[in-house]
C-alpha cells in the first residue's frame, strides 16, 4: 500500500488580519501535483481541514473543488478525510453519501454503536481505520483495540493496516504550539501510545504541526505535520509524508515531500532579539520583492513608542511584505527562571499570588499600585458574580 499522509490544513486561516487564500490555493495545487506524480493508493487527511468550525462558503467550495481534482489526478485512489478539533464533525459528515461517488470517505464523528463504519477496506491493498477527533471523555474504553481486533478478523490476506487519530501523543515535539501545558496541547490532552493498542502497521497522526516520528522503537507512529505554518514559531520545514508498506507486519518506508510557501513567515532578527531601532533598520533593508509576513523581535527596557506599529508598517512602504506584529521582550525578563504553575497551584493559590508570578515571569514589578488595582478589579468581579446570581 502507498499512502499520502497529511493533516492540519487550516483552510480559512487568517494571519493577523491578512487573508491567506492564495497561499492555500497554491498549497492545494502542489498537493494535486504530488498526487498526480506519486499515484498513491490512499490519500489521508488526518483532521483540521478547516481553521474554524464555521468556514465560509468560498473556503468550503475551494476544498471541494480541490478534492475533485485530486480524484481526477488519481481515479483509483481512496480519499479518507477525518475531522479534527478545529472542524465541525457533524458538518463533515453531511455529504458523506455523495462523496462516495468519488471514492471519498468522510469520517466526522465517532460511531460507538457501529464501529465498523470506521474501518475502510482498500480493495487488494489494505485497511484504513479512520478515527476523528473526539474528547477523551467521549472515547469508549479500548476503542482503538476493538477496531484493530475487528480489522484483524477481516484481514485474512495479511494486508497493511493504517490507524489514524487526531490527538496529542505523549513524547512528541510540540515546538511551535503556544496553547500548551503539562497536560495538553491545543486543548487536547496527552495520550500514551499504549492507548492505541497493537496491530497497526502505521499510526497516521494529526494535530501537531511539526512533522516527526514519535519514538516507540517501531518507527511507525508519525505526525505528517501541517503543509503550511500557522504561527511564526513553526520554524521548521512543512511537508507531506509518503508511506509505503509491503504487507502487514513490515516496517513502513517513509519519505517526505516539502510544500513551498509563497509567503513565508519571517522573524527579524531571525534567531535573536534586537533594539527597536535595529529591528526597524532590518525591516527597511528587507528585500522589496520578498513576499513575506514579518514579525519584529524587540528587546527593550522602556515602553515602545506609541506609534511603533505605524513606524514598522511605514518601513515596508513600497515593499511586497506584510508587517504583522512586534514581539517585545523586556531585558529584565531575559534569564529570569520561574517555575511553571500546575493545576494544583491554580486551585490553591490566591489570585494575587498568580498575578505576581506572571509579573515576575514577564519582567515587571508587581508594585503596591498594581496590587491595589488588581484587588479593586478582583472585588468588582466578585460583586458582578454575586449580582448575577
Amino acid at each position: 500500500m502507498k499512502l499520502l499522509h497529511t493533516s492540519d490544513w487550516h483552510l480559512g486561516h487568517t494571519l493577523y488580519g491578512y487573508d491567506r487564500t492564495d497561499e492555500h490555493r497554491q498549497m492545494l495545487c502542489q498537493m494535486e501535483d504530488i498526487i498526480r506524480t506519486e499515484q498513491p493508493d490512499v490519500f489521508l487527511l488526518a483532521g483540521d481541514v478547516y481553521h474554524t468550525a464555521q468556514p465560509s462558503a468560498a473556503v468550503q467550495t475551494a476544498f471541494a473543488d480541490a478534492v475533485s481534482r485530486f480524484h481526477a489526478a488519481c481515479p483509483d485512489m481512496t480519499i479518507v478525510l477525518t475531522a479534527g478539533n478545529h472542524d465541525s464533525g457533524a458538518k463533515h459528515d453531511i455529504f458523506r453519501t455523495p462523496w462516495k461517488a468519488l471514492n471519498v470517505h468522510t469520517i466526522g464523528t465517532l460511531s460507538k454503536d457501529s464501529i465498523e463504519e470506521h474501518i475502510i477496506r482498500i480493495p487488494d491493498k489494505g485497511f484504513v481505520i479512520a478515527v476523528p477527533y473526539t474528547h477523551e471523555r467521549n472515547l469508549p474504553e479500548h476503542f482503538f483495540s476493538s477496531l484493530l481486533a475487528l480489522t484483524k478478523e477481516r484481514n485474512t490476506l495479511g494486508l497493511p493496516v493504517i490507524l489514524t487519530a487526531h490527538t496529542t501523543v505523549r513524547g512528541c515535539d510540540i515546538t511551535g504550539h503556544d496553547n500548551r501545558d503539562e497536560y495538553s496541547v491545543g486543548g487536547i490532552d496527552y495520550m500514551d501510545i499504549d492507548e492505541f493498542g497493537t496491530g497497526y502497521d502505521y499510526l497516521a497522526l494529526g494535530h501537531i504541526h511539526h512533522a516527526q516520528f514519535v519514538h516507540t522503537g517501531k518507527h511507525n507512529v508519525r505526525y505528517s505535520g501541517s503543509p503550511l505554518p500557522v504561527s511564526f514559531d513553526e520554524t521548521y520545514p512543512h511537508s507531506v509524508s509518503i508511506v509505503e508498506i509491503d504487507r502487514h507486519g513490515s516496517e513502513p518506508k517513509v519519505r517526505t515531500i516539502d510544500i513551498s510557501n509563497p509567503r513565508p513567515l519571517v522573524s527579524l532578527p531571525s534567531h535573536d532579539f534586537a533594539s527597536f531601532d535595529e529591528a526597524i533598520s532590518l525591516l527597511r533593508d528587507f528585500p522589496a520583492d520578498n513576499e513575506a509576513y514579518i514579525r519584529l523581535q524587540v528587546l527593550t527596557d522602556t515602553p515602545l513608542p506609541s506609534d511603533a506599529n505605524a513606524i514598522a508598517a511605514a518601513a515596508l512602504n513600497g515593499k511586497h511584505s506584510r508587517f504583522c506584529l512586534i514581539n517585545a521582550k523586556r531585558k529584565s525578563a531575559v534569564g529570569v527562571q520561574t517555575d511553571t504553575l500546575s493545576i494544583h497551584d491554580f486551585q490553591t493559590r490566591q489570585p494575587a499570588e498568580i498575578a505576581e508570578h506572571f509579573a515576575k515571569y514577564s519582567g515587571f514589578d508587581f508594585d503596591e499600585e498594581m496590587q491595589q488595582l488588581f484587588r479593586q478589579a478582583q472585588q468588582q468581579a466578585q460583586n458582578d458574580i454575586r449580582e448575577g446570581q
